[in-house]
């Protein structure tokens, strides 16, 4: 047991999370006007009624003044030289509302609009550009319809409004309509069309006519190449009678992303032009291959990096889990970004369970991060939310769920979903529930989340309410809606509800069930124990059953006792994945129950034999922002006299409520108080122990176990969470249990 000693400065890291940013004053002095007021002009000139007339070059002037302050976010002296101006031009208006929409105050730009005494060209066509970065196009196409005359700007500008917003056939109206097309116009609706996936037509456009420039060349060329197209992108590639960098790097990248790298390396080789981002393309290929020692040779040899070449290196080593190899190159590196930041945090947040150090280094990072100065966007906070889910370290998710809302984000789905994620992951369904409420645009994800969340936590038939509320919503489910909705019915035992929405859901809604869909089938019809109806399911399936198939039916054979059918599912397991310890251990303790302990030998030898190696059991949890791990009989926590002393108080309470071990889990031919005592101390109940010594009555008990709860631990903690009247929420690696009041969540089917 140890009290986590890579997270000892986990109450360190939570203060530095709250505490506030330091914020920038503005410059509010205001800078002495250079133009001179009426009543200058009025006494330079001896006269006290009328200025003299201004010139032209004066207005111009004027106007220079307000571009100037507009430019440098000075509104106030822009409207202040603007209201002095004794005389004023359609330009001195346009200059305001310029200003106005630069600086994000579109309403004082309408208004302005709205009240210029005369309106020329340039106004009309910066109105609508307001509009549409505004994202309102229905203003700015009603603007553009009242327009008394029209250029080729303005039909352009509406065009790229509607291409932005993904309004493709609209955009296809505004260019039939033009009377006069040039290349910026042709242009931007092949752009529309590449960019919205809509390859053929942007095919078909390109073919109608010739002068293209290469930027169109490499435009579509650049489809084709993100749609995996790439005989079509070497085809215009081989097509272009002239090339530039843009051109080498697509088709380079191309290649070298799909798999083909030595045709990267050959055009790389003939490419008259390495720039940065060529080399970068073929380190970033290499990556994508596997191959990361020939992408750091590469990358050494590179004569110039920027900031993306050292991410993709960085992104290399962290992919494939070569962890200090990244922070090395975090290190070094001269150019970081929130790019960099996010991608070792990421890395160091997907690199384990908590055992490892990877997960509190990460969160070291997000501090490290605000400390620098480094501006956190929706990334940094969606991987440190991500940790947080990973550890199970709630009260710092919850500290980061009140940065991000002085920050702006909550609202979004993007960082709302990773929100959900962790609150999920974290036993607090409830408050997931609160932040699924103030997303305020749902999207399928979020409640994709929702439903697999109620269905981990046990809580089948709410999960599957959530699941018609969706639909009632108007949100069309996809595949991995239909996984949540199937495994929700496998852990509440809905089977026949299961077996209507699986045979239905292509009907429905036009989903094909894969691989994932059939395991949670077999998974379903398994612990309902119709094993046989399981086994046929599996004959029938389209495509051949993976391991994740085998391994629902092997679980289900343990749970129900069929020995031969556990032994034909390992045995295909075995050959599918050779180095899955699961599987080893699940056959293991079939055999065990049944007293076979010389096969129970086979299984240790053969794990031998073939390197494998068991991974150990732990649990851990959050107290007072630190984590206490635990490992079975473990004896390094401070605290672990009084553990284990109140363990012993528990185990005879316990037995007085009738409790008995399940002593035939244990692995080991020893007598039977041998086996009890080897059961007394698993990991789950060494937390469990702790926790309700030092949580606070009245707050739940939240233990994360990286291996499925055993048996006897299951049904230790029903009678420990009646005996000491306390709610405890253990997360293992397939599910979650709310013991209370002597009973769980999962009524026992799991």
């Amino acid at each position: 047991m140890r009290g986590s000693n890579r997270l000892r400065q986990l109450r360190a890291l939570s203060q530095h999370i709250q505490e506030p940013h330091s914020k920038l004053q503005p410059n509010i002095t205001r800078s002495t006007n250079p133009y001179p007021s009426k009543k200058s002009l009025t006494l330079r000139h001896g006269t006290k009624n009328k200025p003299p007339p201004v010139g032209d070059s004066d207005i111009k002037k004027w106007n220079m003044a307000i571009t100037t302050h507009m430019r440098n976010g000075q509104l106030e002296s822009a409207l202040h030289v603007f209201n002095t101006m004794p005389r004023r031009s359609s330009v001195s208006y346009n200059a305001m509302i310029s200003g106005y929409l630069t600086n994000d105050k579109f309403d004082l730009a309408k208004d302005l609009f709205d009240k210029m005494p005369e309106r020329d060209l340039v106004s009309w066509n910066v109105m609508i550009s307001g509009c549409i970065r505004n994202n309102n196009l229905a203003a700015a196409s009603e603007l553009f319809e009242q327009m008394p005359e029209r250029d080729v700007v303005s039909w352009n500008t509406m065009l790229s409004g509607y291409a932005q917003n993904g309004c493709v056939n609209e955009a296809r109206k505004i260019f039939d309509r033009m009377p006069d097309k040039n290349a910026i116009s042709w242009n931007a609706l092949l752009a529309t069309y590449v960019h919205n996936g809509r390859i053929e037509e942007a095919r078909r456009l390109f073919e109608s006519k010739t002068d293209w420039e290469a930027v169109s060349w490499n435009c579509l060329m650049g489809g084709f190449v993100k749609r995996k197209m790439l005989v079509d992108a070497r085809q215009i590639f081989d097509r272009m009678r002239v090339r530039d960098e843009v051109s080498w790097n697509t088709i380079i990248t191309g290649y070298a992303q799909n798999g083909e790298i030595e045709e990267a390396r050959r055009l790389f080789d003939d490419s008259p032009i390495h720039d940065v981002f060529t080399w970068t393309a073929m380190v970033s290929g290499y990556v994508q291959n596997g191959m990361v020692n020939e992408a750091r040779r590469f990358f050494e040899e590179m004569p110039e990096k920027n900031s993306v070449s050292w991410n993709a290196m960085i992104a290399g080593y962290v992919q494939y889990k070569k962890m200090d190899m990244a922070r090395e190159m975090f290190e070094t590196m001269p150019c970081r970004n929130v790019t960099s930041w996010n991608t070792m945090i990421t890395g160091y947040a997907q690199a384990g369970y908590g055992q490892s150090g990877y997960s509190e280094e990460a969160l070291r990072l997000f501090v490290e991060m605000k400390r620098c100065g480094e501006r956190l966007n929706r990334s940094s906070f969606t991987c440190a939310l991500s940790t947080c889910a990973q550890i199970a370290a709630l009260e710092l998710g919850k500290q980061l769920h009140g940065r991000l809302v002085k920050a702006g984000f909550e609202t979004g789905c993007f960082v709302g979903n990773a929100l959900l994620l962790m609150y999920c992951k974290c036993g607090s369904i409830d408050e997931a529930c609160t932040a699924f409420e103030e997303i305020a645009e749902k999207d399928v994800v979020s409640w994709n989340t929702m439903i697999a969340g109620y269905a981990r936590h046990g809580f089948g038939k709410v999960a599957l309410m959530i699941f018609e509320s969706m639909k009632n919503a108007g949100f069309k489910p996809d595949d991995a809606t239909m996984v949540g909705v199937l495994s929700a019915c496998s852990h509440a035992g809905l089977v026949e509800r299961g077996r209507e929405y699986f045979y239905s859901m292509n009907q429905d809604y036009g989903i094909t069930a894969n691989s994932r869909h059939y395991t949670c089938m077999v998974d379903l019809l398994g612990r309902a124990g119709r094993l046989d109806e399981a086994q046929n399911l599996m004959r029938n399936m389209p495509f051949e059953p993976d391991a994740a198939t085998w391994g629902a039916l092997l679980g289900a054979s343990r749970k129900h006792g069929n020995m031969a059918l556990a032994e034909k599912a390992a045995e295909v397991m075995f050959e599918m994945e050779p180095d899955n310890a699961g599987m080893y251990v699940l056959l293991s303790n079939l055999y065990a129950a049944s007293g076979r302990w010389a096969d129970v030998g086979k299984m240790r030898l053969k794990m031998r034999e073939n390197g494998v190696k068991k991974v150990p059991g732990c649990s851990w949890l959050e107290v007072q922002n630190k984590i206490h791990t635990f490992s079975v009989g473990d004896s390094c926590h401070p605290k672990r006299d009084r553990i284990y002393s109140y363990l012993e108080e528990l185990n005879l309470k316990m037995k007085q409520e009738g409790y008995v071990s399940s002593t035939k889990l244990v692995l080991h031919d020893v007598d039977e108080e041998e086996k009890e005592h080897m059961l007394k101390y698993h990991s789950e109940k060494l937390a469990v122990a702790f926790g309700i010594l030092s949580i606070p009555v009245g707050r739940p008990i939240r233990v994360i176990k990286n291996l499925r709860v055993c048996e006897d631990c299951h049904n230790a903690i029903k009678y420990i969470s009646k005996i000491a009247d306390r709610l405890i929420i253990l997360r293992d690696s397939n599910r979650f249990h709310h013991f209370s009041g002597g009973s769980c969540s999962c009524g026992d089917y799991w």
